[in-house]
């Protein structure tokens, strides 16, 4: 009897583990690593015959990049003072769950490494070049919060993320495929670096009272919580503008009309911040960005699957 229930007891343990751990690489943001690999390789389909093998492989890499990043800022947020057992929106696994940071820092110079590996093998199928476009990409993770001027201290994170997990690896993607950039690869790279971007935004909307107090100036806290909500709104019709002027004035496939199924997640999101100024009140709201940019880069995706197929 008593073993039986030690193995229960065991199996929960271990379940609450890998609750932690999973946590801890904060899922909501992973979009902003798949999406963009997705559709860059997408955008190739109808230029080269896909490897899929260095897409997988450019896939994980993306995933464990972004997954790295996240677990440097729950450690030098934590190293400074600015996480505590009741901050919310963090993996929570040094203040909440016990774990101790340099276990923390060192699975995230692991998930680098692994990156680092995949790397090699994918300049090794493509262009070495791209290789210097990673490590930048890497140094760029790094340096959103450690160093000492982290990006998300400034201005300018929102343009970081957009720009290095959007047009960036959307870009690689379609390069290591094709072997070249092209004027569609750059412009339907154009919203989703957009919506990476927002992601952002809405994070530092969500943590601006607690980033004023400890001296960040993020766009959010420079401008205002409403102004910031009002920018967020604008980027999304812009957004999807874009699309739409792609289809009148380029003479894309109507089929891209498709990301138009995924409007009411904006629509949440910005009525989630509207009249908000509790962070967990603010969750759902940031939930909901980050699902725009799922739904729209899965169903452009699929869009122009469409028009190359039909």
């Amino acid at each position: 009897m008593q073993t039986e229930i030690q193995s229960k007891t065991t199996g929960i343990q271990n379940k609450k583990d890998w609750k932690i751990w999973w946590r801890l690489t904060r899922p909501h943001t992973l979009t902003a690593s798949f999406i963009p690999v997705i559709l860059g390789t997408v955008i190739a389909y109808p230029e080269t015959k896909i490897d899929y093998v260095l897409f997988l492989a450019m896939l994980i890499a993306s995933i464990l990049i972004q997954a790295s990043t996240n677990m440097f800022n729950e450690y030098y947020d934590h190293k400074r003072g600015l996480d505590n057992e009741n901050s919310v929106g963090i993996g929570g696994t040094i203040v909440r769950d016990g774990i101790q940071p340099k276990v923390i820092l060192n699975l995230a110079w692991t998930l680098v490494g692994l990156s680092v590996l995949l790397g090699i093998y994918i300049c090794s199928q493509s262009n070495w070049w791209v290789g210097l476009v990673g490590v930048i990409s890497i140094l760029i993770g790094y340096l959103y919060t450690g160093g000492p001027l982290p990006i998300s201290h400034t201005p300018f994170g929102e343009l970081a993320s957009g720009l290095f997990m959007g047009i960036n690896i959307i870009l690689i993607s379609f390069f290591i495929q094709t072997g070249e950039i092209t004027t569609t690869s750059i412009l339907l790279s154009i919203p989703i670096t957009i919506l990476i971007g927002l992601i952002n935004m809405s994070n530092n909307i969500r943590d601006l009272d607690g980033d004023k107090e400890f001296g960040r100036k993020t766009l959010p806290v420079l401008i205002g919580r409403n102004k910031s909500i009002i920018v967020l709104a604008i980027f999304f019709i812009i957004s999807y503008g874009w699309i739409l002027a792609l289809i009148i004035f380029k003479d894309f496939s109507p089929w891209l009309l498709l990301v138009f199924l995924s409007i009411p997640k904006p629509y949440l999101a910005v009525k989630g911040f509207i009249g908000k100024s509790v962070a967990v009140e603010m969750m759902p709201a940031m939930k909901a960005t980050a699902q725009t940019n799922t739904f729209f880069g899965l169903l452009l995706s699929i869009g122009l699957l469409l028009s190359y197929i039909l």
